[in-house]
């Protein structure tokens, strides 16, 4: 049944998701309450750059443009760590040809846009969500001249971020659960050149520097250039709130950095005049009321520390997409299974961020941490699959997030109680557990 389908955001979610509503023949609308991207130049200074791995390449292989995203990425085969000497360290990922893919968020948007509207899906921008009218089935959006419109539609999902307008509606319902958890640390973007028309560092590897509580991280960008993100306490000592001055900033940076500042020669102007950002986890239930869904952000937003924000949202859209294949056109069913189905795994990723934050910023360059690692690996060559070490479960498969985040504290309790033993009774007393 052709079915009008109203959704908010034109962002990644929801313009991967229009695609694969639109090829099943539905009328699709998405309103967004921002201009088009494609028009200019869009600001930076609050963007963390991409890391597009399987889940999301899965997606975006089930619609036909994993090929087309490929085609824009830079693989990054594991973590350079710069100690305070900046002597390096490469730590991979996984196993040989096992990459994340730095993305640049504003092209990969593009190109999910124009495939949206080669697909029938009409896109408004400046249309500013007001709210979800809900015994109506209808939408109140604000329109670019600033009048109200009312809009009906047979569905209508939400895919307009972390502070959702479509949610902020939901959230005045009955018994609609809602949390919003931020970290003590925000995050500002800065950016390291080309140096003689090249890479400064290695473009194949995610670099981070590691100082306990907190890091500065690199990724790569197809004109050379690398996006860098300080992940610092907003307040404290070191903090935000105490580099006050030119010369606290530079100090500070030289101390710390030494080897990245002389790669950032407009280090104090990008610092002074880019925004400071905060970081936010967003859980909430439930998804739907009546014919209204949340999804990607709006229902789950997570803090960037697995790179697995936008690939969560993404595997959303493909859960989504085959609880549909199976109920076609009961979408109060649908709508039902897809958020019992996925909630506990959405929960599952919130957590497991959460967890790698405190290791890319304290363990990495942590000899206990690396003896484990080592550990894991011979595990996995030796017994393949059976065991998966917890980068893998999460980044290289698609395991459910739940299924990962029970394993990962199984292998926790194995390698705290058994130090010194064989590898056959690690394997042994793991494959006990997870039965």
């Amino acid at each position: 049944m052709r079915e009008k389908i109203v959704i908010t955001g034109a962002g990644l979610v929801g313009s991967l998701l229009s695609i694969f509503l639109a090829k099943r023949g539905h009328q699709v609308h998405i309103y967004e309450k921002r201009r088009d991207l494609r028009t200019g130049q869009v600001g930076g200074g609050r963007s963390i750059n991409l890391a597009l791995s399987d889940r999301g390449l899965k997606a975006l292989d089930l619609v036909g443009l994993k090929q087309k995203a490929l085609d824009q990425v830079i693989p990054m085969k594991g973590r350079m760590i710069h100690d305070m000497d900046g002597n390096l360290d490469l730590q991979p990922y996984g196993n040989k040809g096992q990459v994340i893919n730095s993305i640049s968020r504003e092209k990969l948007n593009i190109l999910l846009m124009n495939e949206a509207e080669m697909n029938g899906v009409l896109l408004h921008f400046n249309y500013k969500c007001e709210e979800a009218v809900l015994h109506e089935r209808k939408l109140v959006l604000v329109s670019p001249n600033g009048e109200k419109e009312k809009i009906k539609a047979d569905v209508f999902i939400g895919a307009d971020g972390a502070f959702s307008a479509l949610r902020g509606s939901l959230q005045k319902t009955d018994r609609f659960n809602y949390s919003q958890d931020y970290l003590e640390h925000g995050y500002k973007e800065l950016s390291i050149p080309p140096v003689n028309g090249d890479f400064a560092m290695d473009p194949n590897a995610l670099h981070i520097w590691p100082r306990k509580s907190f890091m500065l991280i690199a990724l790569p960008n197809l004109d050379k250039t690398f996006t860098c993100t300080l992940f610092f306490p907003f307040e404290g000592s070191p903090s935000f709130s105490e580099l006050d001055n030119d010369k606290k900033i530079r100090a500070f940076f030289g101390e710390t950095f030494p080897d990245a500042v002389p790669l950032m020669p407009d280090l104090l102007k990008q610092y002074n005049e880019n925004p400071t950002s905060s970081l936010v986890t967003v859980r909430c239930y439930p998804w739907v009321n009546d014919r209204f869904l949340l999804i990607g952000d709006a229902s789950h937003a997570i803090v960037p520390f697995y790179g697995q924000g936008m690939n969560a949202g993404f595997e959303d859209c493909t859960v989504l997409s085959e609880i549909i294949d199976t109920n076609e056109g009961d979408w109060d069913k649908i709508l039902s299974e897809f958020q019992e189905v996925r909630k506990k795994d959405a929960d599952a990723i919130a957590s497991l961020a959460l967890r790698n934050f405190i290791e890319m910023r304290d363990k990495v360059a942590d000899e206990n941490f690396l003896s484990r690692k080592k550990i894991e690996k011979e595990l996995h060559a030796k017994y393949g699959d059976r065991w998966l070490p917890l980068y893998s479960m999460v980044t290289f498969s698609d395991m459910p997030y739940s299924e990962a985040l029970r394993r990962a504290y199984i292998q926790d309790e194995i390698m705290a109680e058994m130090k010194g033993a064989s590898l056959n009774e690690l394997m042994e007393s793991y494959e006990g557990m997870v039965s």
